[in-house]
This record gives C-alpha cells, sequence and structure tokens, in this order.
C-alpha cells in the first residue's frame, strides 16, 4: 500500500518547525525524523496525518555534547553514529551498548535517538535505557523549552507527554562516573525481533561494594518498570552470585507482565529474571574494568 495525500513541509528551524506542528488547520500532524515507525504506518495507513513535518534540514537537532557531566544527545542523531561516537561510549555505555541491539545496521543508519523516544515502544531499547539513567527528555513547544524526567515521560504503549504541537529536541543524561558498568540484555524469538524482555542495568562500586545500582525493564508492562526493590537489595552489598540473584528476586516482586501471543506472562516474568541477573552479572564485571 502507499500512503494518502498528505502536506510535506521541511523547516529548517526549530521555531519553523513548531510553527508548523501548531497553525494546523485542524487536521492531524507526524513529525517526520528516521522515519523507521513512520513511514511503515504510513504505507500501511495506519497513520493519516494531513500535514508531515520533515525537521531532518535542522542540523542543531544532529549533535551530540558533553558539558559539565552532562551529555547531551540530539534527537536526531541516528543510532548509528550513537553506537560508534567515542563520547557516548565513554559517557554513557549503556546507551552505546542498548543501540546496538536496535534491528540492522541499516536501520540504525537511519533510526534516530529521538524517534525512539517519541515512539515509546513500551518493548524497545532506549526507552528502558531512558528511565533506568533517570535522562532528561528536552521538549520544545509553542510555549518553549521543556523539561521531562523520562519516569514522567512515558504514559502508556506509544504514548508519551509530549504534546502535539511539541518536538522532542534531546535528551539529556549524566556522565558515567568512575567505577561505573553497564549493560544490557534482551531476549527474542529471532536475531533483531520483538524482544520478550529486556533489561537495562547500572552498576556503580565503592571499592568492594555497590554504591549504586540501577535497573529497568522493558518489554514487562506498559511502559519501561524501573525495578527499584533490586536496586535497593543490592546497595550497600558485595556484588557477589548470591546478592545479585537475590536482587533479581526482588525485582520480579514488582513486575507483573501479561501474556500475548509472542509469550504467556509466566513465561515473560522468568525470563526478565534471568536477564536481571545476566545484566546486573555483566554490569558489575564492567564496573571492576573501569576504576
Amino acid at each position: 500500500m502507499k500512503p494518502a495525500a498528505f502536506e510535506y513541509l521541511s523547516p529548517t528551524s526549530l521555531t519553523a518547525a513548531v510553527e508548523a506542528l501548531t497553525n494546523t488547520d485542524g487536521g492531524a500532524t507526524k513529525v517526520l525524523a528516521g522515519g523507521q515507525s513512520l513511514m511503515p504506518q504510513l504505507n500501511f495507513r495506519l497513520a493519516h496525518p494531513t500535514r508531515i513535518v520533515d525537521i531532518n534540514g535542522i542540523a542543531a537537532l544532529s549533535e551530540i555534547s558533553e558539558a559539565d557531566g552532562l551529555l547531551t544527545i540530539g534527537a536526531l542523531v541516528r543510532q548509528r553514529t550513537a553506537e560508534r561516537s567515542d563520547v557516548v561510549r565513554r559517557a554513557c555505555p549503556l546507551l552505546a551498548e542498548a543501540v546496538r541491539l536496535i534491528g540492522y545496521p541499516a536501520i540504525r543508519n537511519r533510526g534516530t535517538i529521538g524517534g525512539s523516544l517519541a515512539h515509546a515502544d513500551p518493548g524497545a531499547e532506549l526507552p528502558a535505557v531512558a528511565v533506568c539513567l533517570d535522562a532528561e527528555i528536552v521538549v520544545e513547544g509553542p510555549a518553549g523549552e521543556r523539561v521531562i524526567p523520562a519516569a514522567e515521560f512515558f504514559t502508556g504503549p506509544f504514548s508519551t507527554r509530549l504534546a502535539d504541537d511539541e518536538i522532542l529536541t534531546a535528551v539529556r543524561v549524566r556522565s558515567a562516573a568512575s567505577g561505573t558498568g553497564a549493560a544490557y540484555e534482551e531476549l527474542s524469538r529471532k536475531h533483531v525481533g520483538f524482544a520478550m524482555a529486556g533489561v537495562a542495568a547500572v552498576v556503580r562500586l565503592d571499592g568492594d561494594t555497590v554504591a549504586e545500582a540501577r535497573v529497568a525493564v522493558s518489554g514487562v508492562g506498559t511502559t519501561p518498570v524501573r525495578a527499584n526493590r533490586a536496586e535497593a537489595a543490592l546497595a550497600g552489598q558485595a556484588p557477589v552470585e548470591k546478592a545479585i540473584a537475590d536482587a533479581a528476586a526482588a525485582a520480579l516482586e514488582g513486575i507483573s507482565p501479561t501474556s500475548d501471543l509472542h509469550a504467556s506472562a509466566a513465561y515473560r516474568r522468568h525470563v526478565a529474571g534471568v536477564l536481571i541477573r545476566r545484566a546486573l552479572t555483566s554490569a558489575t564485571t564492567h564496573a571492576r574494568e573501569n576504576r
């Protein structure tokens, strides 16, 4: 199938893009970034916008910068660019590791960091990474810029706090400190298939104990789930196998997935527990290497 007719606009400034989203005469408008989610929806006529606002001409949205311990990644940064960026690998190893699991290189060459976050697939990698890292989602609208904590940004499957007349412009995360390790683990039925569950984990060591642990799980709820119980169980402990297993068990107390055509709730819950153990173990190994 082919898309229904629509008006195409390609602004070269953020101000013009916001104006294009605001002055719609009542019609539906969609933002085009990498197009990896939007184009299939258009072709199958699952989306019927009367206007497409292509933001690829806004150069400022493709920048990666780090200042004062804060990493800022523009919404138009390609996933492949983030994957290969030395700055991202050093300052946010969790993102660098997770992004390589997205589709094929050809997809990552077009797909964007901001697009994945705005799409808000509850089984996707980057929303879980954002929640795990307490990222800040920066958006621009008619009233100017506002910053939304990742924990509040995702409101349901493919749903966010992004208003119809706003554009996601960047994501900000704290740069990783010394002694910090990160890992992302997921399980799908086939290579690059939809994950039944995924786990983002960050461990920061102080000597031989865990000073801080962060865990977020994808694919087990309508939004990424922060595993606060696992984090509390592991904090202050030596990251030995039993402590990690106990943390994973604690995490499962707060996870209640549902069954679907891909997996039963019980199986998905079991997979989440296994992945939490793997991710925490791997993150701990990386933390020891980074001291």
